[in-house]
């Protein structure tokens, strides 16, 4: 870290040199999205492990050793630099997912971890399962015994729920007790929104982690309502109240190592955003760093990025930390109103047409 102007005893950062992070949580799609996106989260990542919610979901590690070459065929044809990105996979849960084949991805270093989605939660999970202690012990066994990461989609999807309720029930209903009988597990609480995750996660026995996303951290859920309905400030799960967010920025901008960046980049098109029914997720991968190199600032904390951004994750994984670094320098930056995405179609990404104030230094 460097290029500091002292001022009243407070250091004002002008630039900001820390090793190059990873993204624990992205979305790259397949096909021509997975062309249009991949480069953004290879520019500034060095490393991400790639969600397998496409359809059909990736739940064996064939079918993500295939989605691997594709993710890198694709970046290769965006200009990505071979060898500066590494995508690391997971597999989708099942009520059937087997011991068998949690040994196989034990043995495969490119496929990282099984990832949770409770059947509805979001995005492409009606595939998920639907009840994890009763149809997924023998696969949640063979996880711990072999060190596999699981991912969690921390929300229940019982309809009787409200939505905004969602995470808290289910550290009730399916992380304790699944802690209870599984307390060797690694377990990452995905993209936490409230309050109750980070203390649950802050506070709980064993290998427990959790990613926090850029959005999760910038917005309250008025942000949904800011002059209209903004769609494309909907994710899943969904923004919450400012006490939440506070909650999120003390944890993320924390000296616990239990909290690391997952930006949760998810993309749609434009117009299926725009619509009746609009899809679920936002668009970061662009300019991830610069909306969290925002969060740190704005907390006093940016001594504290590099730590959240690039060494917590790889710690809590076991794999190396990355050797090269990224600078980063204050700066205002315009977000796009929209990128290029599918044929006929375009991409918003989150924040579009506000200006930050750092970006990566290119």
């Amino acid at each position: 870290m460097n290029n500091q102007d002292k001022t009243n005893t407070q250091f004002i950062y002008e630039t900001l040199t820390i090793i190059r992070p990873d993204d624990w949580h992205v979305h790259l799609r397949d096909g021509e999205a997975l062309e249009a996106v991949v480069a953004d989260t290879a520019r500034h990542f060095a490393r991400a492990i790639v969600m397998p919610n496409l359809t059909p979901p990736v739940t064996k590690v064939a079918q993500a050793l295939i989605y691997r070459e594709a993710i890198l065929k694709a970046a290769a044809k965006a200009g990505v630099v071979e060898g500066t990105f590494e995508p690391l996979m997971t597999l989708f849960l099942t009520n059937n997912t087997s011991a068998d084949e949690i040994v196989r991805l034990s043995e495969t270093p490119s496929v990282q971890a099984v990832k949770l989605y409770p059947a509805g939660a979001t995005t492409n999970s009606d595939a998920g399962v639907t009840d994890l202690l009763k149809y997924c012990r023998a696969a949640l066994d063979m996880m711990q015994k072999k060190g596999v990461p699981f991912l969690v989609h921390g929300e229940v999807t019982d309809p009787d729920i409200d939505i905004f309720d969602r995470e808290a029930v289910f550290i009730d209903r399916v992380m304790k007790p699944l802690r209870a009988d599984f307390p060797e597990l690694k377990v990452v609480f995905e993209h936490i929104t409230t309050r109750d995750g980070a203390h649950y996660v802050r506070d709980a026995e064993g290998p427990v982690a959790a990613t926090i996303t850029p959005q999760h951290l910038l917005y309250n859920r008025n942000a949904l309502f800011k002059g209209g309905i903004r769609p494309h400030y909907y994710c899943l799960p969904i923004l919450k109240r400012e006490l939440h967010r506070q909650a999120l920025v003390e944890a993320a901008t924390s000296t616990s190592p239990r909290f690391f960046l997952g930006t949760d980049s998810a993309p749609h098109a434009k117009g299926k955003k725009e619509d009746a029914c609009g899809c679920a997720g936002c668009y970061n991968a662009l300019h991830a760093m610069s909306l969290y190199t925002s969060v740190f600032d704005q907390a006093g904390q940016l001594d504290r990025l590099e730590a959240f951004a690039s060494t917590r994750g790889p710690d809590f994984y076991g794999l190396p930390r990355n050797t090269s670094h990224i600078t980063l320098k204050r700066q205002d930056y315009l977000v796009p109103g929209q990128l290029p995405f599918v044929e006929g179609d375009t991409l918003v990404p989150l924040a579009a047409g506000e200006t930050l104030s750092w970006v990566v230094a290119e």
